[in-house]
């Protein structure tokens, strides 16, 4: 009765900054009407149709923040998307849910886009990946992965801990064995 789509997606840009993108839309495959103004909405067409953008760079500190919506259930409903520009130099990272709810929380932003900066922010660790350890290999080590014991596989005395960080493993089972 009701299909919600969610595209996340990561581009890195020329200027050493990656631009991280999510895509929210919900249809219903029966003919419908609106909250307001009683139009109708026929089966597939985007109850909701939303966009965010969050410009990063490697540290995960965001440098640019813009949200849009093109179809909603009233038409007011993308005048509160400006108010996503408040993200400009917040980290994603620990206290990154708490933050995002005291600057766009309640009546301050909107549910779904609120909601699509949870998978946003996954998607910019993970394409941002492969660049933060390319990086991060040439800087002295001063403090343990952000993984660990972030999840059961990467429990700090997990085999997967001691292949990928043998120095943080705090298990019994000795390397090589």
């Amino acid at each position: 009765m009701h299909t919600r789509a969610i595209e996340c997606i990561g581009f890195e840009r020329d200027d050493g900054l990656w631009d991280v993108e999510a895509h929210l839309v919900d249809t219903k495959p029966y003919v419908h009407t609106r909250r307001h103004g009683d139009s109708v909405r026929q089966p597939g067409q985007p109850v909701h149709n939303m966009w965010i953008r969050l410009t990063i760079d490697l540290d995960m500190v965001i440098h640019e923040a813009e949200a849009k919506t093109d179809e909603g259930p009233y038409p007011v409903c993308g005048d509160i998307t400006v108010n996503f520009k408040q993200l400009s130099g917040v980290k994603i990272g620990p206290g990154w849910r708490r933050e995002v709810n005291l600057r766009l929380g309640g009546t301050k932003g909107c549910t779904h886009l609120v909601e699509l900066l949870g998978p946003l922010a996954t998607t910019a660790f993970q394409a941002t990946g492969r660049a933060r350890e390319a990086r991060n290999a040439t800087l002295p080590v001063t403090k343990k992965p952000y993984q660990l014991n972030s999840c059961h596989i990467y429990k700090d005395d997990s085999e997967w801990v001691l292949h990928r960080w043998p120095q943080h493993y705090t298990g019994t089972k000795k390397p090589g064995a």
